[in-house]
This record gives structure tokens, C-alpha cells and sequence, in this order.
């Protein structure tokens, strides 16, 4: 386990690490930068793959031969000249050799250990991988990987923020190679809690724009895919990476940029090495092989023979790798030329545009792409340009494949809309078969979808447009079905209005006659005119494709609609005032006239009371006959199933047919006679008075006896020029004002100026006739004008007449 020895705040050493010099390595077993043993640094493998034979010596001189378990191994990983040495020496206090900023060729080669400063830690400096010095030979990246994975207990995986989701710049295939050849050597021996190794992602110059959970999220996705995809052997098929290994992440920012923030992460960093108490300690005894400080040398050698020998480390060959390169390369290229001719097309297709000759566009563009790859690299390894070239068929598919779908939806879209306008425009005239119309627009419907679809086929994919042409076939229906709903609703609708038009008249003519037979005349009318509205019905249905049940459907929807109206009318017919308009009708005609229809003189002789009570009787009895429709022949009675499956389909679940029957309640009836008795009543005093009137008449010789006795007044004002002027004058306005209707304005104005003129001379006689108030004082003359004028106007106010204008002065 690691320790410290030198003096530290909060676990931290209080000053950072002086980098060594840059001089290279000097080939030897090891070198001494430092006159100090325990920062002597050994080549534990050199450049030729071989391991030393001085780890063991060098291990006593760092002071860590009796640390038993005491101590600590780590490692570094990653790619060259990406800062791992850096790393280490601000870290551990390391004196590893850095990169030359000004050269940037390689520094490390082979496999470096020293003891971190103050710490029991045995830190290994590994060469960088994909470095230009060993070019293609990347024999010795895979077994130094191996090793370091395997003989370590934390691995820093050094890495920039920009090769966060990469393949090759993260060393992704690298780490699957080093995992599933991990798992075949050491996974027996490493596999239980107790064994798993820390690796520890240190991502280089991070800017903070990408959070470290998303870079995180990136790599352990990227990790696990790694894992799922790699070869394990049979009795570790269901080994789980969490089994061997436990990932961890850290970042830093950029060291020349920001050199001080640089410098506060790295100390941070390094406080997850030295002090236990933090809740990060990555030193922890899970991950601690339990070898003891004098075995390690052994340990390690072992483990590199094991390396050496194994051959799944072995490179693919030249031609192969070349065969990759050329291939990517020229599969790079034509897929970019592939992009460019097809980017332009998605934005008309998404939205919702039908580009015309997308197909062969689409064919042009593939067999381009395919024509180019199979010219530049058919030359090549033939396994790699057949795997290469079902990529990049498979990604142009991919691209191509949102293209096709797009166009059929567009092209559905398109088409249902043209089936519509053509269905809805040949059902705007008159005499059309509804069944041909739809059968027509559908052909050609599908028709105009079908040559598109086959026109934006691909040869070579599996594309299809069974299911599209399905759904627009399950649309068109859908709008076929709605279109002939609306067709028979407007028909129905049609035959309503007239079925009210035939009806109005016979239902008025019957209610006015209130002939015993009224509702057998009304009811028989009702069932001719509906069996005509049925047969209308069934005539034009028959177009219209309707099964049977949709045409019970409308026809108990058409008997409920006219009994509706029937009942609309009858109700119109008998509205409250329309009914007693009618019984007093009736009460005229049998009281008023006789039998021969002359009016009536009442003398006083005549019998009035027999007369009125006939009359009143027999109009009593409309009522009962008003109030139920109920005919006398039990053959015109007529019914409607309120319970019926047809009825019930209509959606009118509460129409109850008994109770359209009743037209006048019980108690309604009773209403209706109390309000006719009244106006009979009325009639009867009208019909008494008049003989009351006869007899009052003046005696005719009382005319004569007036001539007689007005003669010479009558002759005076004749031939008088002065008083004929004069009558004449009255009688013209007289006549006036009767043409006029000013009789009642001039009776009201008559009025008002009586009263004003009243009252002005009681007040005027009131004065005149009140003692003078001499004898008071002047003090009080004030007072008593006051006391004088509340009396005038309590007297005006008693003798105030409020003048009401009259019916005649309202017109």
C-alpha cells in the first residue's frame, strides 16, 4: 500500500515536482538521473523485447525488498507523445524522461519503472503506441498493453479530450485485442473480486465544454462494446468486464494554455493516490495482486514469458492492413461523393415533397459509389474489399433507405388527397353512381401510387412497398366510408325536408276540420308519404354499395326523423294559442251562426242559454280528441320500436315513441278548458248585452218629435252665412281630427289646460283674499315670506294634478 513520508498538507505534497532532464535513455539496464537511489529509474524491458535481470536489485535499493505487501504498482497507457511521462512525474514524482516540444519524436522506449517520491509505489512508464518510429510493427503495443494490464494494479489510460469517441485515437482495438487475450491467459487465475485491475481514464487538455458525465458515458459504452464483442473462451462465457476490471475517469486541463489550473488538478489527482481517507483512494486491496516486494521481479517475468509466447498477439499481415487502409480510404471517398449527390434531396422529401425521378436519382447515386469503390479497390486483399464493400453498401442502404420511405409516405399523402378531390368533385352533380365514382377514383388512386413506388425501387435491397400500399388502400376505404356516410346523412337529410314539405298541408287541413276521423286521414297521409320516402331511399342506396344492416339502419333512422316532423307540425298546429284560436273558432260557428251559416240577432225571445251550452259542450270535446293521437281504425295505427336494433344503431337511445303520442297532458287538458270556458263566457255576456241593447232602444216618434221642435234653430243656423261658416268650420275639424286619431291627444291637452287654468286661479283667489301681514315685525318679514311660500306650495302641491298621456297621445 502506498505511504508518505515527507511532509504534506492534507495529504498533498506542498510543493509539485522539477521535471528531469530531457536527455534520452542511455540503453543501459538503468540509469541514475538522480544521486538519489530511490528515484532511480530501470528499463524493465527494453526496445527488443527483452526483459532485465536487475528488477531485483534495483527493487532493494528503492527501499521496498521488506515492504511485503506494502506497496503499489501503476502503470501508463496511451498513445505516443500525448504527455505520459509528464503525467507520471507530476504525479509520483517520477523522473522519467520527457518529450522534446521543438523535436516531437519518441522518448520512451520499451518499459520504464521507478519508486514514486515518498510513496511505496512502483511506477511503469510504457512506450506509447501508433508512434512513427516502429511504423507498422505493432507487436511490441499489444504485448507491452498486455503486460502492464496484467502486472498492475492501476493502469492510467492517458488520453486527449478530442479522442473521446474514437476508434483508433482511443486505442479501442488495441484494448479489445489486450482484453480478450487478458481473459484466455490470466482470466482462471485473475478472476474473483479479489483480482480486478482500475483503469483510470485521464483525459488530457479538457476544455469543460463537454462534461466529464457525457465523456464518461462515451468511453464506458465504448468499453462494454468492446467487451461484448471480444472471443471468451467457453467456460468464461458469461464473464462480466466488472468481473476483471473497474473503470474510473479524471481530467485535466491543458497544461500550456492554462498552465496553473493544469497544476491544481494534477496535485488533486495525486491526493487519489496518497490519502486513504478519500472516498476516491484508487489503491484499493481489490485491485492488489498479493505478491509480496521481493516476488515482484519474478512475478513480472513470468507474466512477460507468458506474453511472448502467446500467439493471438500476432499482426494481420501486410497485405491485409494495407488492404484495410486503401479500402477505408476508397470507401471514405465514395461514400463523401455519395453524400454530396444525395444531402440535396432530403430536405424536399422531409418535407413532404415527391421529388420526381428520386428512383433513378438514387440508382445513379449507388451504382456511382459502388463503381468507384470497385475501381479503386477491387485491386486489393480480396477478403478485406468484399467486407469493406458490404459496409459500404450496407451505410449507402442506410442512407438511401429514409429517401424511399419518405418518398412512399409523400407519395400516399399525395395520392389521398387527389382521391378525395376527384371522389368529392364527381359527387357534386346529380344522377351519379356512387359505387362507380369510388371504384374509379381508387383504381386510379392506387394506380398513380404504384408507378411511383416501382420508380423509387432500388435493385439490390430489400425494399418493399406492400405494407405502404396496404395502408393507403385501409385509408382510401376509410375515406370512401366517410364520403358515402355524408352522401346517405344528405340524402336522409334531403328526404326530410320533403317529407315536411307533403306533409304540412294534409296535417293542417286534417287539425282544422277536427273531424272524428282526424288521425286516421293524418296517419294514413303519414304512411303514404313515408312508404314514397323509403322507396326513394332504396332506389339511390343501391349505389351506394350499402350492406343490409346499414340500410336498416337508415331506414329506422328515416321513420324516426318523420315522425319527428310530424310531431313538429302537430305540435305547431297545437301550441296554446293556436288551439284556443281554434275552439273558439269552433264556439263562434255553433254559437253565433245557425245551421244554414247566418249570422245570429239575439232577441229576447231567442233561447241564449240552450244555444251557449250546446256550443260549449261540443267544442269541450275537441279536446279529449286533440289530446292523444289515437285513430278509430286499429289498421292505421302506426309504431316505432323504441328498443330495436335499428333504432339503437341511430345513436337516439332516449327516443320514446309512446310518448309522442300525447299531445295534451291531463293536467294541460284541464288548463286548455278553464282558459276556453273563459273566452265562451265572454261571448255569452257579449251576446246578452246585445239584447239588453234592443231593448233599450229610443222610440222612433221621438225622432220626429226633435224635428218638430229644433226646426227654426235649425233653419237659423242654415241661412245664417256667419253660423253655417262656422258649423261647417267645426264640422271639417271635426273630420280632421277623426281622420287624424287626434281625438285622444286633444281630450288630454283639453284636459291639462283645464287643470293648469284651475289651479292658477285658486292660487291667484288665495292671494287676493289672504291678510296683509302689517303688523309684523321686519325682523320677521323674512320668515314669514318663507312661511307664506311653504304654504303656496302645500296648496299647489294639493291642487297638482299629474297629467297621465293616453293610449291615443302614445300613437
Amino acid at each position: 500500500m502506498a505511504t508518505t513520508t515527507g511532509t504534506a498538507v492534507n495529504g498533498l505534497p506542498t510543493s509539485g515536482f522539477t521535471p528531469p532532464g530531457l536527455n534520452g535513455h542511455s540503453g543501459h539496464a538503468y540509469a541514475t538521473s538522480s544521486k538519489d537511489a530511490n528515484h532511480e529509474r530501470v528499463q524493465l524491458i527494453n526496445d527488443e523485447k527483452q526483459f532485465t535481470t536487475e528488477l531485483t536489485s534495483q527493487i532493494r535499493r528503492w527501499g521496498l525488498q521488506d515492504a511485503g505487501f506494502d506497496y503499489n504498482v501503476v502503470a501508463v497507457f496511451g498513445s505516443q507523445s500525448t504527455g505520459k511521462s509528464t503525467l507520471l512525474n507530476r504525479l509520483f514524482g517520477t523522473n522519467f524522461d520527457v518529450m522534446d516540444e521543438s523535436r516531437r519524436q519518441q522518448t520512451t522506449k520499451g518499459i520504464w519503472m521507478c519508486r514514486g517520491k515518498e510513496m511505496n509505489v512502483m511506477v511503469m512508464d510504457v512506450e506509447g503506441t501508433d508512434g512513427r518510429e516502429r511504423g507498422e510493427d505493432q507487436d511490441f503495443e499489444r504485448k507491452s498493453a498486455l503486460f502492464s494490464m496484467a502486472s498492475s494494479e492501476v493502469l492510467l489510460v492517458n488520453m486527449w479530450e478530442h479522442q473521446v469517441g474514437l476508434y483508433n485515437g482511443a486505442n479501442m482495438g488495441l484494448l479489445k485485442t489486450v482484453f480478450e487475450v487478458n481473459l484466455g491467459i490470466f482470466g482462471k487465475k485473475s478472476a474473483g473480486p479479489s483480482q480486478r485491475t482500475l483503469l483510470l481514464f485521464v483525459i488530457r487538455d479538457h476544455t469543460g465544454h463537454t462534461p466529464l458525465a457525457n465523456l464518461q458515458a462515451t468511453l464506458t459504452v465504448d468499453i462494454q462494446r468492446i467487451w461484448d464483442s471480444i472471443a471468451k473462451p467457453s467456460d468464461l462465457h458469461d464473464a462480466q468486464l466488472s468481473d476483471y476490471f473497474d473503470l474510473d475517469f479524471a481530467t485535466l486541463p491543458h497544461k500550456l494554455l492554462v498552465p496553473e489550473k493544469f497544476e491544481a488538478e494534477v496535485l488533486n489527482l495525486r491526493g487519489r493516490f496518497v490519502d486513504k481517507a478519500r472516498s476516491d483512494f484508487v489503491f484499493k486491496p481489490a485491485y492488489h495482486k498479493r505478491i509480496p516486494a521481493d516476488g515482484v521481479a519474478f512475478y513480472m517475468e513470468g507474466i512477460w514469458e507468458q506474453v511472448q509466447s502467446n500467439k493471438d498477439l500476432d499482426l494481420p499481415t501486410q497485405q491485409e492492413l494495407l488492404a484495410q487502409f486503401r479500402c477505408d480510404e476508397i470507401a471514405g471517398a465514395a461514400l463523401a461523393e455519395f453524400n454530396e449527390q444525395a444531402r440535396p434531396q432530403r430536405k424536399p422529401v422531409e418535407g413532404g415533397r415527391v421529388v420526381s425521378g428520386l428512383g433513378g436519382m438514387m440508382r445513379a447515386w449507388r451504382s456511382g459509389a459502388l463503381t468507384r469503390y470497385d475501381r479503386d479497390a477491387s485491386r486489393y486483399h480480396q477478403g478485406v474489399y468484399n467486407r469493406k464493400r458490404e459496409e459500404l453498401v450496407s451505410v449507402i442502404d442506410s442512407t438511401l433507405t429514409p429517401l424511399f420511405h419518405g418518398q412512399l409516405k409523400n407519395l400516399a399523402k399525395q395520392s389521398l388527397v387527389t382521391f378525395k378531390k376527384e371522389l368529392l368533385d364527381s359527387l357534386k352533380g346529380d344522377g351519379y353512381d356512387f359505387a362507380e365514382i369510388v371504384g374509379t377514383a381508387r383504381k386510379g388512386c392506387e394506380q398513380r401510387f404504384l408507378e411511383g413506388a416501382k420508380e423509387a425501387l432500388v435493385e439490390g435491397t430489400d425494399w418493399s412497398y406492400d405494407e405502404d400500399l396496404t395502408l393507403l388502400s385501409e385509408e382510401v376505404q376509410l375515406v370512401a366510408d366517410q364520403c358515402r356516410k355524408d352522401e346517405t346523412k344528405k340524402m336522409v337529410n334531403v328526404i326530410e325536408r320533403n317529407f315536411k314539405r307533403h306533409i304540412s298541408e294534409p296535417v293542417e287541413v286534417a287539425l282544422s276540420k277536427a273531424a272524428p276521423s282526424m288521425w286516421d286521414d293524418i296517419l294514413k297521409t303519414f304512411k303514404s308519404i313515408l312508404t314514397k320516402a323509403e322507396s326513394s331511399y332504396l332506389s339511390k342506396a343501391r349505389s351506394f354499395n350499402c350492406t343490409e344492416e346499414e340500410n336498416a339502419t337508415a331506414l329506422a333512422n328515416i321513420r324516426r326523423r318523420t315522425w319527428i316532423v310530424l310531431r313538429s307540425k302537430i305540435d305547431e298546429q297545437t301550441s296554446d294559442t293556436a288551439f284556443l284560436t281554434r275552439l273558439r273558432s269552433h264556439f263562434e260557428e255553433q254559437f253565433r251562426y245557425d245551421e244554414t251559416g247566418v249570422p245570429r240577432v239575439w232577441r229576447p225571445d231567442d233561447d241564449i242559454d240552450g244555444a251557449f251550452k250546446k256550443a260549449k259542450e261540443q267544442t269541450l270535446e275537441l279536446i279529449p280528441r286533440y289530446s292523444k293521437i289515437k285513430p278509430l281504425d286499429a289498421a292505421n295505427e302506426y309504431t316505432i320500436d323504441s328498443t330495436s336494433s335499428e333504432s339503437l344503431a341511430t345513436g337516439e337511445d332516449d327516443f320514446d315513441f309512446a310518448s309522442t303520442l300525447i299531445i295534451f297532458s291531463d293536467i294541460k287538458a284541464i288548463d286548455l278548458s278553464n282558459r276556453f270556458r273563459r273566452d265562451a263566457d265572454a261571448y255569452y255576456v257579449e251576446a246578452k248585452r246585445s239584447t239588453v241593447s234592443s231593448v233599450a232602444q229610443i222610440p222612433l216618434w221621438m225622432y220626429g218629435v226633435l224635428v218638430v221642435l229644433g226646426w227654426n234653430e235649425a233653419m237659423a243656423v242654415l241661412f245664417n252665412p256667419l253660423y253655417f261658416v262656422t258649423l261647417l268650420m267645426a264640422l271639417a275639424t271635426a273630420y280632421i281630427v277623426w281622420q287624424l286619431n287626434l281625438s285622444g291627444p286633444l281630450l288630454q291637452v283639453s284636459r291639462t289646460v283645464a287643470t293648469e287654468v284651475q289651479r292658477q286661479a285658486t292660487h291667484k283667489l288665495r292671494e287676493h283674499f289672504s291678510e296683509p301681514a302689517l303688523a309684523q315685525p321686519v325682523r320677521n318679514t323674512t320668515r314669514t315670506s318663507q312661511e307664506r311660500r311653504s304654504k303656496r306650495e302645500d296648496s299647489d302641491a294639493r291642487y297638482d294634478v299629474k297629467v297621465e298621456p293616453s293610449e291615443d297621445t302614445l300613437h
